[in-house]
């Protein structure tokens, strides 16, 4: 096994928290890991997105010109990286701030109404995790199980009181995307 996934959207969407989570959840599976950001420098609103390979084997290098999957939580993201996913690949968008379907006909995609689902769980501060969800239901790279564990070790004492609401989304998002299949 073998997959790399570029997880993009503007900064203050939690993108880079995303990836690692993705990123702990491999370990947690005893899977080989790597996980490299790119962001501007803004704070909140410019552009930021993350690299993540998990592999049985190991890694020898985090850069992936050509990913399998694609996690786009906006328009901006569809746009700059759908060229990028390989032939047969996957693809996750966030529709709730895209809309369109992708231009490309070679890959499988589900389109999340990731802010919606982030709503019903409690607050749009876990749309990220709406999206991590449908992406680990739709690829089934690391288990949902794993992702939970890493959240609980991942996320810092004085945030504990979001961990309900951030497992919440997971599972809305995970469902979403099942019943996309």
């Amino acid at each position: 096994m073998n997959e790399s996934v570029i997880m993009s959207g503007f900064g203050g969407q939690g993108i880079l928290l995303m990836g690692q989570l993705l990123c702990y959840a491999g370990m947690h599976e005893g899977k080989n890991v790597t996980w490299m950001p790119s962001y501007g420098p803004e704070m909140r609103g410019g552009t930021a997105n993350c690299t993540v390979r998990i592999s049985s084997e190991r890694i020898g290098s985090p850069v992936t010109r050509f990913p399998q999957s694609l996690v786009a939580m906006n328009k901006a993201s569809l746009d700059k990286f759908e060229g990028a996913i390989q032939k047969g690949g996957f693809l996750v968008v966030n529709s709730s701030l895209v809309d369109r379907d992708p231009v490309r006909t070679d890959m499988r995609f589900i389109k999340v109404p990731a802010n919606q689902i982030a709503e019903k769980a409690g607050t749009l501060q876990v749309t990220n995790m709406a999206a991590l969800g449908a992406y680990v239901a739709g690829r089934g790279v690391v288990s949902l199980d794993s992702v939970i564990v890493a959240l609980r070790r991942m996320i810092p004492e004085h945030r504990k009181e979001l961990l309900a609401v951030n497992e919440e989304a997971l599972r809305r998002g995970a469902e979403a995307a099942s019943s996309r299949k």
